[in-house]
């Protein structure tokens, strides 16, 4: 195992970033998070540092006296902004660390976008050789550019990365926020988008509530591949320090695929609502391979498509609110 002590996160306030720094903190680590223009209330053993990836001084700062680099922060589909953020923003985090010469491990916030997901056919499990080919889009276009310059990084420097390639993440209720007719919505595709029958466009019309079942022409339920935070937070865990895991990519999704017939009967009992089918002819079924994680990582999720449902019930049951975001997905 490589010494690793001190970590300096970005995105330490989003999605992953919340739930991944009380781990960090609990495991012993000294942490010093990136914060841009989220004001949140860190642990007291967190250092926070303002500052801007699109400042090419911050990293020279940021990476002072830190063994590791745990970069989350994004910008999704902003055309003006994503160059500047995601691809000099991991540029200048990647040279100073190749600059400054005490760095142990880079670990890279990889996504299944850049294979492109559901906008492509693809015939067997994705496993981690499948070339990029990321979807349409700014962000999808970002990860695979991301992640070239962290291999180039690896090929030209030997730089020790690890690039963790998340699938569609699940936290609070997101997975209702999904399957759900009712605002918000999150993901695509978006219901009222399919709403071609009468039937399904009353929903929306009277604003009535369904549960979304997704249907290939002919009426198959779509297949799809999505993970919990609580396994992106493992397979976080399991990575830092991993000797193993220097110069290599990893899958990091739940433990199978699921069914969106599965999904909506198993939904629509606890809810008590109907599951109203939507049929889409561009989306292709997805699955992915957690092989490699498995084996090098020791990586074991343990949340299912039901246990991703039975969470965000629990959610909503527990008057919680939905953490505001800035993007759909």
């Amino acid at each position: 195992m490589l010494r690793i002590k001190n970590i300096f996160i970005t995105g330490g306030s989003g999605k992953i970033g919340r739930a991944l720094l009380p781990e960090l903190v609990k495991a012993g680590y000294r942490i010093r998070a990136l914060e841009f223009d989220e004001k949140v209330k860190y642990s007291k053993s967190v250092e926070v540092m303002s500052g801007d990836l699109r400042d090419v001084r911050l990293a020279e700062k940021a990476l002072q006296d830190m063994d590791a680099v745990i970069h989350l922060a994004n910008c999704k589909e902003n055309r003006e902004l994503f160059l500047d953020t995601n691809i000099k923003g991991t540029f200048y985090l990647l040279d100073e660390s190749k600059k400054c010469g005490h760095l142990k491990q880079f670990i890279q916030a990889g996504s299944d976008a850049r294979v492109g997901i559901f906008y492509y056919p693809h015939p067997f499990p994705i496993d981690e050789t499948m070339p990029h080919q990321a979807y349409p889009g700014y962000y999808a276009f970002s990860k695979v550019l991301e992640e070239t310059m962290c291999e180039q990084y690896v090929i030209q420097y030997k730089l020790p990365v690890t690039v963790l390639r998340f699938s569609w993440v699940h936290d609070e209720d997101d997975i209702l926020a999904h399957l759900t007719l009712k605002v918000p919505n999150f993901g695509v595709p978006v219901w009222k988008e399919l709403a071609k029958t009468q039937k399904q466009k009353e929903y929306f019309r009277k604003k009535a509530d369904g549960v979304a079942c997704l249907v290939h022409p002919g009426g198959q339920p779509g297949i799809r591949h999505i993970v919990g935070i609580k396994d992106v937070v493992q397979g976080i865990m399991l990575s830092i320090g991993n000797q193993a895991a220097i110069g290599q990519a990893f899958s990091i999704t739940g433990p199978a695929p699921f069914s969106y017939g599965v999904a909506a009967e198993y939904a629509a009992k606890i809810l008590h609502l109907p599951v109203v089918l939507f049929t889409c002819d561009y989306f292709h079924d997805l699955a992915h391979s957690i092989v490699k994680a498995r084996s090098i990582l020791g990586y074991n999720p343990l949340y299912d498509i039901t246990r991703i449902i039975d969470d965000a019930v629990a959610f909503r049951q527990a008057g919680k609110k939905r953490t505001p975001t800035k993007y759909i997905g």
